[in-house]
């Protein structure tokens, strides 16, 4: 099933749009607002997403550059209400994959999600984001707004796991288990404590690394 996430103002269209598409088998999400879309995709990454060119409250294309600068592999198109050669070129210059003109047939935008998916195929995504936090994996690089932050091995593995798992609460157990017993090194708990307060210090202490009291630890963005 393809779970679409679809920014689009206009409940007519929307409403149609989700019921065509959920014949097709996908699963359709429809958000009134760009402020809506952002908190959905903190807790939840879509098959592809969907974005009207006006919404009440921004422009599509700056929601996509801030999608690209935490997803840079998640499948988007845009629709624009005409062929507008300057909402087209900023559109793609923002980070969309495709876009579809309105008035639109339903079987036309769908063909445009299949081709897309079939592109993009399942890349696996190397570079994991959380706020100005960067962790490229093909690197094994860390970046704070583009500047790069120097880790140690233990460092970068504790902080690979959290962005991994991001919005979920990883216990201190699991990180013990995964980080420092995998590799046949027993420790004692401390030795987490230090690695994390090293960690935070490093990152200038970053409001989306959370301790979770009494549990673990959770990236989650906040922006």
């Amino acid at each position: 099933m393809i779970d679409v996430y679809y920014a689009e103002d206009d409940e007519s269209i929307a409403q149609a749009v989700k019921e065509y598409l959920e014949q097709q088998d996908c699963k359709v999400t429809i958000f009134r607002t760009v402020a809506d879309v952002r908190q959905a995709l903190k807790n939840h990454i879509p098959t592809i997403l969907l974005v009207d060119w006006n919404m009440p409250d921004g422009q599509g294309n700056e929601l996509c550059q801030w999608i690209r600068f935490r997803w840079n592999n998640l499948p988007l198109i845009f629709l624009t209400v005409r062929g507008d050669s300057h909402d087209i070129v900023t559109g793609f210059e923002s980070g969309a994959d495709d876009y579809v003109v309105k008035p639109f047939e339903f079987n036309v935008l769908y063909s445009r999600i299949l081709a897309l998916l079939r592109r993009v195929g399942q890349k696996n995504e190397t570079r994991l984001y959380c706020d100005h936090l960067l962790l490229d994996k093909e690197k094994m690089a860390v970046f704070d707004d583009r500047q790069e932050i120097i880790l140690s091995q233990m460092e970068y593995q504790l902080l690979l796991l959290l962005m991994e798992n991001k919005g979920k609460t990883v216990t201190r157990k699991q990180l013990l288990e995964r980080i420092w017993d995998s590799n046949g090194n027993y420790v004692n708990d401390n030795t987490l404590t230090v690695t994390m307060k090293r960690l935070r210090e490093k990152l200038h202490h970053p409001v989306c690394l959370k301790t979770i009291r009494s549990f673990g630890y959770r990236m989650e963005d906040s922006l």
